[in-house]
């Protein structure tokens, strides 16, 4: 079984068709897996819905999908994602809702278990630094975890069993990664917003058969994501950080 691997595709429907086509070259995928915000940010929240949906899907919330449907209150987020939030609930209708509304927390996709933001705090907390991973590691009843939130690709391991102990790495570029006895977090990257000074879609596709994960990156049309952005008033922030991965 191969897993397609996505977070936070963030509305940008040119983002996340380059990632579908990129992922079909290389050997294509059976499901994807959804690590949450499929919407908000980006100008195409619908289409980003119905398009995941075309495939076999396991899917969990983001913070950015619960705003866009009032589960919780976007005055807490900065002005520019509130903004977003706001634009992005008059943007979708009824079946979007249902389903963003149906999403849960977790998902468990052995040896896998899937989460937006971290096990202790599912949808807000980034996962970060070790005192959020071993927050996780501590609750984690599997032997891997995929996360996303921060929009940043990593690996962070279980150093000899000891969930304090922990050791963060970078997530190589198309450079397999195998999984071994030690328990790991892996973040995919983003793919509607990267945020690692990459302006390029990262995904990942996990291999069950060969217990190894790939990651990947591929350009796309920035500059069309922009004019859609820019005609539906979107923030200016939010137009510019897409070409500088920020």
């Amino acid at each position: 079984m191969r897993a397609l691997v996505l977070s936070d595709i963030h509305a940008n429907l040119e983002a996340l068709e380059a990632v579908l086509s990129d992922a079909r070259n290389r050997g294509g995928f059976d499901v994807i897996w959804c690590l949450g915000d499929t919407v908000g940010y980006g100008p195409d929240p619908g289409a980003c819905v119905d398009r995941i949906r075309e495939f076999d899907l396991v899917a969990i919330a983001g913070n950015h999908d619960h705003a866009a449907i009032g589960l919780i209150d976007a005055r807490d987020f900065n002005p520019a994602a509130k903004a977003a939030a706001e634009w992005t609930a008059g943007q979708i209708d009824a079946r979007h809702v249902e389903f963003l509304s149906s999403l849960p927390f977790v998902s468990v996709q052995e040896p896998f278990t899937l989460v937006h933001g971290s096990l202790r705090d599912p949808i807000v907390e980034y996962l970060l630094d070790r005192d959020s991973a071993s927050g996780t590691l501590a609750l984690l009843e599997t032997k891997y975890c995929f996360v996303g939130h921060s929009h940043i690709p990593f690996v962070c391991c279980e150093v000899d069993g000891n969930p304090l102990i922990i050791d963060f790495k970078d997530f190589p570029e198309d450079e397999l990664v195998a999984l071994g006895n030690e328990r790991q977090i892996i973040n995919p990257g983003g793919v509607g917003q990267p945020r690692d000074r990459d302006p390029r879609p990262s995904y990942a596709v996990y291999d069950s058969e060969e217990a190894n994960i790939l990651r990947h990156r591929v350009t796309y049309d920035i500059a069309k994501t922009q004019k859609k952005m820019k005609s539906a008033n979107l923030p200016g922030h939010l137009i510019e950080r897409l070409e500088y991965g920020i």
